[in-house]
């Protein structure tokens, strides 16, 4: 439904998509500038989730619980401004978000697939939501 809304929106999917990934570039690089992420997701206790956020693939210790959810307030605040300007719901732009960040995924990282489940990133292109862009 929310990929339906979007499609209705006047927003072209395109336009949506290219500043996305302006917006995005800034979020990763910060977050891995901190070793206890690119550690955390190196070992496969994070991942990328369909709705743009961050997700635990395993239960967190309190101090990487406390960065992940950092990082997700972070990840908020962008998509909400990027959502505004786009005239697009925060929603409909953190779920094309994480269509992007899904895709740019490395192999061996963790991702969410589109049942749910969590899946690690092979040299094949990752499953993907047939609802993304």
């Amino acid at each position: 439904m929310m990929a339906a809304t979007l499609f209705r929106r006047s927003v072209p999917v395109a336009v949506l998509a290219a500043t996305l990934g302006a917006a995005l570039v800034a979020a990763p690089a910060l977050a891995q500038r901190d070793p206890a992420y690119a550690a955390a997701r190196a070992a496969g206790q994070v991942g990328e989730r369909m709705d743009g956020y961050l997700g635990f693939v395993v239960p967190p210790s309190g101090d990487l619980k406390a960065l992940v959810e950092d990082l997700n307030i972070k990840r908020k605040a962008v998509y909400a401004q990027q959502a505004q300007a786009q005239h697009a719901t925060v929603e409909e732009y953190a779920f094309t978000a994480g269509c992007q960040a899904i895709a740019r995924t490395a192999p061996g990282e963790k991702y969410q697939a589109p049942d749910g489940s969590w899946a690690t990133r092979t040299s094949a292109p990752p499953q993907r939501d047939p609802r993304c862009p």
